[in-house]
């Protein structure tokens, strides 16, 4: 509970999840939410201004751009956490196995991390892409294959450290089962390093697949996309910088609101980095109350 009253007490970091939340809940709900159908094209209408009609305007076919970038959540957003929390169960099974066990199942399973984080990151989706084509779902079985082994290292050292605490050794001398300790005294103190990782790691994964689809990689036309609908403006980004403008501002502001977010939770889930923001800002306030013109209370 403590850890929810230091992030709920950061309005910066209530304001990124007001954000988060209300994208993928309009993403989600896109056709409620959407003036258009995003498809639906109008070639009278092409290049068309901002209007009660067409807030955002409208594409080189006529389609309603407000409409695209809200269906452009569903890929943007939402697909990347699916893959983000498959990557991390994946990721958290592995690393648990291998930082608690240690030995012969530590040393096989940081072997085969080994070979999938030799390859550069781009490498493997690239691959991925190449052999069995472009689309949406091979995108996330891409970054599922480049993040997991990602995940297994980083999580297998938090589980590592924490499992040759006295009170885990304690419980093993007891003889409690292992899935009993792993459950109750490892995994509690190991989330929230899942959680800090977690959430910094969604951010390039949004970056990533708007790249591959801005290169003609990833989502394919006529479905909606914020790296293909940048792509498809680019042609006219002097003439009509407005089509580049609305997804481009998408993409930076879903973003930010992760990193503030991921910021926030490592903060509330380090005693150390809170004590030393608290103490900054005391440090702050007393200055400013010293100012000349300033009444000290």
């Amino acid at each position: 509970m403590s850890v929810l009253k230091n992030v709920w007490n950061d309005k910066v970091a209530v304001l990124s999840l007001l954000v988060i939340v209300g994208t993928i809940v309009v993403g989600a709900f896109a056709p409620f939410f959407a003036p258009h159908a995003p498809e639906q094209v109008h070639m009278g209408l092409r290049y068309a201004g901002p209007s009660w009609e067409y807030p955002f305007g409208t594409d080189h076919l006529g389609r309603c751009v407000l409409s695209r970038i809200i269906y452009g959540i569903r890929p943007s957003v939402i697909w990347v956490l699916v893959a983000l929390v498959i990557s991390v169960l994946i990721g958290a099974i592995l690393g648990l196995i291998s930082g608690y066990f240690k030995g012969k199942a530590d040393a096989f399973i940081m072997r085969i991390c080994d070979i999938m984080l030799s390859f550069p990151g781009y490498v493997m989706p690239l691959a991925f892409v190449g052999i069995f084509g472009v689309g949406l779902e091979n995108i996330i079985m891409a970054f599922i294959l480049m993040k997991w082994a990602w995940f297994t290292r980083v999580i297998r050292t938090s589980v590592m450290q924490y499992s040759e605490l006295e009170y885990v050794k304690f419980a093993k001398v007891l003889g409690i089962g292992h899935l009993k300790i792993i459950y109750r005294h490892i995994v509690p103190v190991a989330f929230a390093d899942i959680a800090v990782v977690s959430s910094s790691s969604v951010c390039s994964m949004i970056l990533q697949i708007s790249g591959f689809s801005f290169l003609g990689l990833g989502i394919q036309a006529p479905h909606a996309e914020w790296g293909m609908m940048l792509n498809e403006a680019r042609k006219v980004m002097f003439s009509k910088p407005e089509l580049m403008i609305a997804p481009g501002l998408a993409i930076i502001i879903v973003i930010s609101a992760f990193n503030f977010l991921s910021d926030a939770l490592q903060v509330a889930l380090d005693p150390k980095l809170m004590t030393a923001r608290h103490r900054h800002e005391g440090q702050v306030i007393a200055s400013t109350s010293s100012l000349p013109g300033k009444e000290v209370a």
